[in-house]
This record gives structure tokens, sequence and C-alpha cells, in this order.
């Protein structure tokens, strides 16, 4: 059985790499936002926001959080990094900057959001096509050890 996962990224910036890492497959991810709804959940108050992630995390085993660009320097990805550990769930990350998005582009690298007992994947693979693949044969057994360690935690 696919583990619930809650993905968490920087909209704007990985929207379309967040889509591709949700087609895999291998765990059961939350469901995709489209761009209204986002717009209309961040223009809300922060409790909002707050309780809209809460949410969305509730009935899931891990966080994982798809790291692009500029992903650290998301206040809600913050958020959801450290309100997921509170509520005692898994939490990994994945370097999507090699992923092409919309237009064929690839970004630079993020800096890492994560602590450094968190396991991040990150592919070998320079061409987007082999990169996802490489996602798409590890990512399910990267949520099994975050699980893992979360439970050394708690």
């Amino acid at each position: 059985m696919a583990r619930k996962v809650f993905y968490s990224f920087h909209f704007d910036n990985d929207n379309w790499r967040a889509g591709q890492v949700r087609n895999i497959g291998g765990v059961e991810g939350d469901r995709p936002v489209n761009g209204n709804k986002w717009e209309e959940v961040k223009s809300k108050s922060d409790a909002t926001i707050k309780e809209w992630i809460d949410n969305n995390l509730r009935d899931k085993s891990c966080l994982v959080v798809l790291i692009g660009e500029k992903t650290s320097e998301r206040k809600w990805v913050n958020y959801e990094i450290n309100r997921a550990w509170e509520l005692g769930k898994a939490v990994c990350g994945i370097y999507v900057h090699k992923l092409e998005n919309v237009y064929g582009n690839q970004s630079s690298k993020g800096k890492n959001p994560l602590a450094s007992y968190i396991p991040i994947f990150e592919s070998d693979y320079s061409t987007s096509k082999y990169v996802y693949d490489d996602i798409k044969n590890n990512i399910s057994d990267l949520v099994e050890r975050a699980i893992k360690i979360r439970s050394q935690y708690s």
C-alpha cells in the first residue's frame, strides 16, 4: 500500500516540477492545488493558511519537500516542515531543480531547508528524463527511510 504524503514546494517556481513528481506514483500524494485555489488560500489570513496546511497534513504519514531554487526562502514551506515535525510526521526532501519546467528549463540548485538528519534525495543525473526516472525509482524508499528516522525521534 502506498504511503500518503503531503508535498511542500515553492508554488510559483516549481508547480510544474511538483506535478511531475506527483504523477510518479509509488506514494499517494495530496491532491494538486491549481493556481486559482492557491491564490485564494494564500490571500486569506495567516491563521486560515495554517488551518489549510494542518488539515492537509492530518492524514499523511510524511511531508515530502520538493527542493527547488528558492524553496528554502518560502515562509509556508518552512511552516509546513516545522508543523509536520510537531505533528509527528516523517519529513524528507527531493531536489527537483534538474527537472524541466513547463518551458523546458532547469533551474539552479537551491539551499536545503531541512535539518541534517532528514533524508534528502538528489539524482546524480543531469537530463530531466533520467532525473524523473531516478526519483521514480527512489521515492518510495526515501519515504520509508524518513518514516523510520522519524520513529527514532518520537
